[in-house]
């Protein structure tokens, strides 16, 4: 999944009373989720106003309109939309680029994330699955399904992909963190965390130029070699970002899904243990609903107007910074009548817009896909009786980090 599709939410804005959906997630996935209505103006955390987008056909449009775009909140001048630098703030990054120069460095990955691609890594992810899960079970019960399955399993994919073998999954997740952190971190330990996963990025560059294999990180370089104009600095970017992107927000997805289904989705685990399509149609519904991102952290997938654009009735200036809250967006009354506890193994009454959409549509969405259908019905599968075995609210969360998942979840068999 794409690092810019975590970064999702409602934020605390200035508005005295943004208003808040009616409860149909527990607040320990989001602390507050916007109500979909007319776009308004609020703040970011930095004060730099938004204009808060939350209906679905906004969001929509927001994130489709070529008025709109990404390179502009890191141009000369722009106001900042960051406390403190993090993984999206890079100005070379595919992510802060827009119009053809982004498609070029897009085309240099996006053949390797088709959903045929996808299809073809699907039987040892599945291997991978149940190898975590025979772990995990002879380690008995209880046990912490986060560091036994949840993180380890995207880690894992991610580090095959991009044949990363051996891998050291703390020095990951310590890059990982400063890379998507707001408040966690200072900026000076963001600074010399995203050094050293830089440097590890060119090295790994260095190792596959000298000795190509057959990896994702191979390929990038030899599309990037029949594409003019890609600099070494973007190529850096590319491989740290496949890297943070590739597990974070499927372990983020996978937490939460795991929160839900053992609390107020308990009913549905028999039905998400029978086969795989039901899976499939609860983790759509899951994607949908379940918020990845901290709600008091960003409002939404940020763009900026690089001229005057009219979205949902409102007249938004040329320079505004536009926040498109797809968590909104997904739960907007108009497309979306139903909830998780009647609706998780219905068909999306609506495309749903967990993956953005227009031309930063996330690139692993089919990769996510995959391994949240299988993590869940296998797990599902191999644990029926598998329950919390501590309450809820006592959950510890991850915070101050663009993405909000148990840092822990203590479960029973």
């Amino acid at each position: 999944m794409s690092a810019e599709n975590s970064a999702t939410g409602a934020g605390t804005g200035t508005d005295p009373n943004p208003g808040t959906a009616s409860a149909v997630l527990p607040p320990l996935h989001c602390l507050r989720l916007l109500a979909p209505g007319p776009p308004r103006l609020a703040a970011l955390p930095t004060g730099t106003p938004v204009w808060l987008v939350s209906r679905h056909a906004d969001v929509r449009k927001v994130l489709t309109d070529q008025r709109l775009g990404r390179s502009t909140l890191y141009a000369p001048g722009a106001p900042p939309v960051s406390r403190t630098p993090n993984l999206l703030d890079d100005p070379s990054s595919m992510l802060n680029i827009d119009g053809a120069e982004h498609q070029r460095l897009r085309r240099t990955v996006q053949r390797a994330f088709t959903p045929r691609a996808t299809a073809r890594w699907r039987p040892w992810v599945a291997s991978v699955i149940e190898s975590l899960l025979n772990e995990l079970i002879d380690q008995g019960s209880p046990a912490d399904v986060v560091a036994g399955y949840t993180r380890p399993l995207p880690v894992a994919v991610i580090s095959r992909l991009m044949g990363l073998d051996g891998l050291d999954g703390k020095r990951l997740a310590h890059w990982s963190d400063h890379a998507l952190s707001t408040s966690a971190y200072s900026a000076e330990a963001i600074r010399t965390a995203m050094d050293e996963f830089a440097a590890f990025g060119a090295d790994l560059i260095a190792e596959r130029r000298a000795a190509p294999g057959d990896d994702l990180v191979s390929g990038l370089l030899a599309a990037a070699a029949e594409t003019p104009g890609i600099t070494e600095q973007q190529l850096v970017s590319l491989v740290i970002g496949l890297v943070v992107a590739g597990h974070e927000t499927t372990m983020t997805s996978l937490g939460n899904a795991v929160v839900y289904l053992l609390g107020d989705g308990r009913d549905a685990w028999g039905q998400l243990a029978s086969d795989e399509r039901s899976a499939a149609a609860a983790t759509e519904q899951l994607l949908r609903a379940v918020p990845l991102g901290d709600a008091d952290v960003l409002p939404g997938l940020l763009r900026r107007a690089v001229e005057d654009v009219e979205i949902g009735g409102v007249l938004i200036p040329a320079g505004s910074v536009v926040a498109a809250s797809t968590d909104a967006a997904n739960t907007d009354p108009s497309v979306f009548t139903g909830d998780l506890l009647t609706e998780l193994f219905s068909p999306l009454a609506g495309p749903m817009l967990t993956f953005g959409a227009g031309p930063h549509h996330c690139l692993g969405a089919w990769l996510a896909r995959m391994e949240l259908e299988l993590a869940l019905h296998r797990l599902a599968r191999r644990l029926p009786s598998l329950r919390l075995a501590e309450p809820a609210d006592a959950i510890g969360w991850r915070r101050g980090l663009l993405t909000r998942s148990p840092q822990s979840l203590q479960v029973a068999w």
